[in-house]
């Protein structure tokens, strides 16, 4: 049973690859499903790099947008081996530090989190689900201003 599910996982490249082959040659089909890709990856990068202050998975989602570029674009591969290299290198070093700069990072990261929900507006919003009218949790400019 392993054996069949590792065989149909090595075939589906192929079998990608042989699809989309199948209209390279056809320059409107190959245009729009380019410009189709480029979309829906710079979406996906974009909510990735929004999503990289905020606790969950931002670095894996700018990945994912990276790497669905990449299945289409030159430079998305280039970029992805280099943002994933330096990725590597900054994790590496980052735990080889203390532990007081760690948590000085994750401070600080608490505090960029803390700050954008405050001027974006779910702050206050969340507070006012609790029962907490306070002045100084509305946001300035986002909801609920």
């Amino acid at each position: 049973m392993k054996e069949n599910v590792k065989d149909k996982m090595k075939e589906l490249p192929r079998k990608w690859g042989r699809w989309r082959d199948g209209f390279r040659h056809r320059k409107t089909v190959d245009l729009t499903y380019r410009i189709v890709v480029g979309v829906i990856g710079v979406v996906v990068l974009a909510i990735g790099i929004i999503a990289i202050p905020y606790p969950g998975p931002g670095w894996a989602i700018v990945f994912l947008g990276l790497g669905i570029l990449a299945s289409e674009f030159e430079f998305a591969q280039r970029a992805l081996r280099w943002v994933r290299h330096r990725y590597d290198l900054v994790m590496e070093w980052f735990g080889n530090q203390g532990l007081w700069l760690q948590a000085l990072s994750v401070v600080f990261t608490c505090a960029v989190v803390l700050l954008s929900m405050w001027v974006l507006g779910p702050l206050g919003w969340a507070a006012e689900l609790v029962g907490l009218d306070w002045a100084w949790l509305k946001s300035p400019v986002g909801l609920g201003s």
